[in-house]
């Protein structure tokens, strides 16, 4: 029996290859229940570095089948999020005891309010926790179906494949990858969490211009 860690990128991928991406950025993009538990940056960067051929060992996945469940993962999560949002995801957001939810569920009200539809869906994939719950809360706040589908795919697109290609182009140039794959999954990780600190540092210069800071009554 192989022990998987769902919450591993690295074990996903040797159990279960290409179908661990297709599962898991299905479930990312969309199932607020699992999908901020689950790895998203973290297994399509990996999974494109074991796409490329090494000198002493062939490529451990195919690209065309990891680009492929990953946009296929990308594209139906994210609509299936947005069909759970239109079909009772307010009252679900109100239902739910979970901080981490109800956060991501503001930054993507408010990314929605800030850049318009299209804008907002393409950069939210690319912000960890509020690409899980962007699509339920747009669904939620009844972003049209037209304008949604389209700009969805096109994010989901652009977020899935860029991080797999650039795995890939980094195990075919550098030798011996392999060992230094998890300071690279940190650096992924904490490059992803910039733009969350961009738009809590944002918050915080509004709220001191605005004279509403914590001491403010």
């Amino acid at each position: 029996m192989i022990a998987v860690d769902p919450m591993d990128g690295a074990s996903l991928l040797a159990a279960f290859g290409a179908l661990a991406v297709l599962t898991v950025i299905f479930a990312e993009s969309g199932l607020l229940v699992v999908g901020f538990f689950l790895p998203g940056d973290t297994l399509l960067f990996p999974a494109g570095v074991l796409c490329a051929a090494g000198a002493d060992h062939p490529p451990r996945l195919q690209l065309w089948q990891v680009l492929l469940c990953a946009a296929v993962g990308a594209v139906a999560g994210g609509q299936v999020g947005y069909l759970l949002g239109r079909h009772g995801g307010r009252a679900l957001l109100g239902r739910t005891s979970s901080r981490r939810v109800k956060e991501g569920a503001a930054r993507a009200e408010r990314l929605l309010a800030r850049y318009g539809y299209g804008k907002a869906l393409v950069l939210g994939r690319f912000v960890p926790m509020v690409r899980t719950v962007l699509h339920p809360a747009a669904g939620a706040l009844g972003v049209p179906a037209r304008p949604f589908t389209v700009w969805q795919t096109i994010g989901g697109l652009l977020w899935s494949q860029s991080l797999v290609l650039a795995g890939y182009l980094l195990g075919s140039s550098v030798s011996h990858v392999d060992d230094y794959l998890l300071p690279l999954v940190a650096v992924v990780i904490a490059l992803s969490l910039l733009p969350l600190l961009a738009e809590a540092h944002r918050t915080r210069r509004a709220s001191r211009r605005n004279g509403s800071g914590p001491d403010d009554s």
